[in-house]
């Protein structure tokens, strides 16, 4: 590395082997000298002993006395016996020998292989303490994942004081081919630059077991401010795979470098643990920026029809006021409703209405003017506004999209032929309203008077008695559910939420229901707009938390413990009325855990003012209870909010929820808000469940839990 030569063994590691290696020789040494020694005595003992033996023979055959013999020959005997055993005594003792020669030197040949061994994965503390300076800068941030290749060029410069590559890539197979990135460390030409891209695009490609024709889609970075290593004709490269299975991707990363270097195999091991550590860096970030863009794009886009939606429309409408305003132009707003069109749904099924509404959009995208704005407001509502025009202009404009949407003929499954109508509210500005909220009432009274008229009609706005009419049924409606609401006529209804996994129960969300004086019983959805138009939202809550707080009490009575109960509140609790003090001083009471309960939340009410919601989702833990954002993705700049707070559960917009099966925009972003939330360790829910392929497909997306017609309807008790 740096051109220093770099020892086979750190330092320690040789010394420790030659200290180890000089005693295990000695003590070799030390046998072999004992052995010789031990031989020439053992030779000498039995020159000796033979030779006495020797004199002993010729001196028994001068003695006559036979008691003597018998002596001397037992003696004799005696003797020889003593030789072989001194023989065997030698035998053994050799053999012992040998053995413990072969045994230090087996020690020594694995003392060596230890030593090579230790040498190989023992990193030097410098190249460790460089590594750890690249590790501290790979913190991932909002701005580094929307801009992850200049993020990539930051790390690149602490990488290259560890290692002096030439050239660092990363390859992404993609749909449409092979995305490379390169960054150049130091000036390269063009020639060199091409040869690179050549050399480097060809292992890839046979890495990635990809044709060799395949479409390359190259970025190129040059990183000035590093000296080129040296010159090359060849490259080397050092590369890690990006694991599929984690990021939904594949592709490589890695190091080029000239062949001249050669890394040892602790500079091997520093630069492929960094090599790992990016790859998780730049696959989450790409995985990650892929799906930010995503949902920029739907946050200003309809994910069935592809026009824009209402928070675009909004945005529009706002700028149009000003720009109008200005410069002293008129513009209209139309505001389309499709008549009767729940009767497709409900004769033909959601998939055909989805078309439908589809064909339909893209008829009134094509009878528009350049300029023009068409959204989908939701459901079968569309909305248009028409910059510069006059009324009578919008008129005309209005009665030609009405005409030729009459004139579209649609399929039903059993091949016969239907057509669809539309009912047309027009306003005009100025002539008509100013203000963005006054233009939106009053081209839906404009609407509510086409209907009125038989539908498939077109109506302006008129001034004044239909908004009257409006206003007063409005009041009386509001006074009834002033009524109900002293009365507590409000009462919640149970629908459970299961766990994908499982199966099982895993909580309920507490649903309010309006029980009429005789008997009927009205779904929040026909009285919530009213009951939040004029502030009766602090009412309705405190009489639902009250409700479902005593009935976890009964639950805990009958069964021996509480179940996990989901409560919806309005969107003024945020702003600290006190209902959380409410809620905790009634569990309290009660004697049921706050852990027990989950306060619900709609994303337009909870995005709409972050401070407040940070300051009432603190406060809300303090007291032991948890948060859910309910139509999770409606907003679509969910990553602006989740930035700032943190949620426990998230309910997913059941609109895209429904359509998964025949929409690929609607599957593509539950399955990315799905993936999001898991980085962030947030639990989903998916709404709008109405069938048991929906409930699979949302299992299979990660997605934890579900709840909708399909897996229960809502239930007056539990």
């Amino acid at each position: 590395m740096n051109n220093v030569h770099v020892a086979p063994y750190p330092h320690h590691i040789e010394d420790l082997r030659i200290r180890l290696m000089n005693q295990l020789f000695s003590l070799l040494e030390s046998q072999s000298r004992t052995r010789s020694f031990a031989s020439s005595i053992s030779a000498l003992v039995k020159r000796i002993h033979g030779k006495g033996l020797e004199e002993f023979e010729h001196g028994l055959a001068r003695i006559d006395d036979p008691v003597t013999i018998d002596i001397f020959q037992k003696t004799i005997a005696d003797f020889r016996n003593l030789d072989l055993a001194f023989d065997k005594l030698v035998d053994e003792r050799q053999r012992q020998w040998y053995k413990n020669g072969r045994y230090l030197k087996q020690v020594i040949d694995e003392l060596t292989e230890t030593t090579d061994y230790l040498a190989s994965i023992l990193v030097e503390k410098s190249l460790l303490e460089r590594q750890s300076q690249v590790l501290e800068n790979i913190i991932l941030s909002h701005e580094k994942v929307s801009q992850w290749k200049e993020f990539v060029q930051e790390i690149l410069a602490g990488f290259h004081k560890i290692f002096p590559f030439n050239f660092f890539f990363i390859a992404f197979a993609e749909e449409h081919g092979l995305s490379l990135y390169f960054y150049y460390m130091g000036e390269y030409t063009e020639e060199e630059k091409r040869q690179v891209r050549i050399q480097l695009g060809q292992k890839m490609l046979r890495q990635l077991n990809l044709p060799e024709n395949v479409l390359l889609d190259i970025e190129e970075y040059q990183i000035p401010g590093h000296q080129r290593t040296a010159e090359f004709s060849d490259i080397e490269m050092i590369t890690v795979p990006v694991p599929d299975h984690a990021y939904g991707l594949d592709g490589l990363l890695g190091v080029a470098y000239a062949s001249v270097n050669n890394l040892t195999t602790q500079e091997q091991t520093i630069v492929r643990s960094l090599l790992s550590v990016m790859v998780m860096v730049v696959g989450s970030s790409k995985v990650l920026s892929r799906t930010l863009s995503e949902l920029e794009y739907y946050s200003v886009h309809d994910p069935l029809t592809g026009i824009h939606n209402r928070r675009y429309f909004n945005e529009m409408l706002e700028y149009e006021v000003g720009r109008s305003s200005r410069h002293h132009h008129q513009f209209a707003v139309l505001l389309l409703d499709l008549d009767d069109f729940k009767e497709i749904n409900d004769t033909y099924g959601h998939p055909l209405g989805d078309e439908v509404l589809k064909k339909i959009a893209e008829s009134i995208t094509s009878h528009m003017r350049k300029g023009d704005i068409a959204t989908r407001m939701g459901g079968d509502e569309f909305a248009i506004i028409l910059p510069e025009t006059p009324p009578e202009g919008a008129k005309v404009a209005a009665e030609s999209i009405r005409a030729n949407l009459e004139s579209l003929t649609f399929k039903s499954p059993n091949s016969k032929d239907f057509h669809v109508t539309t009912s047309v509210g027009i306003i005009s500005y100025p002539r008509d309203m100013q203000t963005v909220e006054d233009l939106m009432s009053g081209v839906d009274v404009a609407l509510y008077q086409a209907k009125g008229l038989g539908k498939n009609e077109v109506c302006e706005f008129d001034a004044a008695e239909h908004l009257k009419q409006i206003m007063r049924d409005s009041r009386s409606v509001a006074e009834e559910l002033r009524r109900a609401l002293r009365e507590e006529r409000i009462q919640p209804y149970f629908q459970p939420i299961v766990d994908c996994k499982s199966g099982e129960i895993f909580a309920y969300e507490s649903i309010a229901r309006l029980i009429e004086t005789d008997g009927r019983v009205t779904v929040a959805g026909q009285f919530i707009e009213t009951i939040e138009k004029y502030g009766l939202g602090r009412e309705l809550d405190r009489i639902m938390v009250r409700k479902v707080i005593e009935a976890n009490k009964q639950i805990i009575h009958s069964q021996g413990k509480p179940k996990r109960l989901f409560i919806n509140l309005s969107a003024q609790e945020i702003q600290g009325r006190g209902i959380l003090g409410y809620a905790e001083e009634l569990c309290a009471q009660l004697e049921v855990p706050p852990s027990s309960i989950v306060f619900e939340i709609l994303e337009r009410d909870a995005i709409s003012d972050i401070t407040h919601m940070g300051k009432f989702l603190t406060n809300l833990r303090k007291k032991g209870f948890a948060f859910a954002l309910d139509d999770f993705g409606s907003g679509y700049n969910s990553f602006h909010y989740l930035r700032e707070l943190r949620f426990e559960y998230v309910k997913i917009d059941g609109a895209f929820v429904r359509n998964i099966l025949n929409s690929k925009i609607d599957r593509a972003l539950v399955r990315n808000l799905s993936r999001l939330c898991q980085e962030l360790d947030i639990l989903t829910i998916g709404e709008f469940v109405e069938s048991q392929e929906i409930f699979d497909h949302l299992k299979d997306m990660g997605i934890n839990f579900g709840q909708g017609f399909h897996i229960g309807l809502p239930l007056r008790s539990l």
